[in-house]
């Protein structure tokens, strides 16, 4: 064999072992930690039962160990994870990951999406319940009364069973803006976290996509942080909007008592795209 030759099968063997080992780290769940962003699914996924089963199958369940990656848990250390879904709660899937060190509670809030486009409710109550959580003033939760219909229209109106928040006095818009600008952090920690033994510590959004499943896992800081920048103002249409989070009365419903809740909805899938 010639000098020539034996260089050249050496460097073809070199590329080789190259490639091998750069698929191999690809492949490893914890390199997930570095892109925790955006990643697409082994498999999909069409619920939350699925997801909760997904961590319960983390021995095998590739989307799972990548998860827990992302989560900071170095699965060499992991002894046992179970997963649950608490009923009501802020988390939808609750997952106690058992390690050499002791045991973790995590709590994930999930947005399954079918499309990029679309929105999402991150939280809706009576009218009555924010303004106690809050401590909202009487001047403030009086004019949402008008916004959602509790209270009858006191002028002109596009809509003869509530105002919009464009038609309410220009002291009475104020107040509004004033209030959950002021508020804003504790309010959008709300929506997104909650509080209590079922508080959300992560926020998963699954791209319910047949062919291309994906999905992006930030904490609820990250997401709080995102959702919630930018101006608080209202909208054309005479609803409410912090940062990129809007707030509108539920409507619907049939015209039933329901449909005069205050709700506050995302486009989860901007999370993708989130820095």
């Amino acid at each position: 064999m010639t000098k020539f030759n034996t260089r050249k099968i050496l460097f073809v063997l070199i590329v080789a072992v190259a490639m091998f080992a750069g698929t191999v780290s690809a492949q490893t769940p914890e390199t997930a930690k570095a892109e925790v962003g955006s990643q697409t699914a082994k498999n999909g996924f069409k619920n939350e039962d699925e997801i909760r089963n997904k961590f319960n199958n983390w021995k095998t369940d590739e989307d799972a160990r990548v998860w827990l990656a992302a989560m900071n848990y170095k699965l060499a250390e992991i002894e046992s994870v179970i997963a649950t879904k608490p009923h009501g709660e802020k988390a939808d899937v609750e997952i106690r990951v058992k390690t050499k060190t002791g045991e973790r509670k995590e709590g994930i809030s999930i947005k399954l999406v079918s499309n990029t486009n679309g929105f999402n409710q991150i939280d809706k109550r009576w009218l009555a319940t924010y303004a106690q959580m809050w401590k909202m003033p009487d001047g403030v939760r009086d004019a949402l009364k008008l916004f959602v219909g509790e209270t009858p229209p006191n002028q002109a109106s596009r809509d003869a069973n509530r105002m919009f928040l464009n038609e309410l006095d220009a002291d009475a818009q104020k107040a509004v803006i004033d209030f959950f600008t002021a508020n804003r952090e504790m309010i959008v920690s709300d929506l997104f976290s909650g509080d209590g033994a079922h508080a959300a510590g992560w926020v998963m959004v699954a791209l319910k996509s047949t062919e291309k499943p994906r999905w992006v896992l930030r904490t609820d800081a990250d997401a709080i942080k995102f959702f919630g920048e930018g101006k608080i103002e209202l909208t054309r249409n005479g609803n409410l909007k912090i940062g990129r989070i809007t707030m509108q009365r539920k409507g619907g419903d049939g015209g039933r008592e329901t449909a005069k809740m205050l709700q506050f909805k995302i486009n989860p899938a901007l999370l993708f795209d989130a820095k």
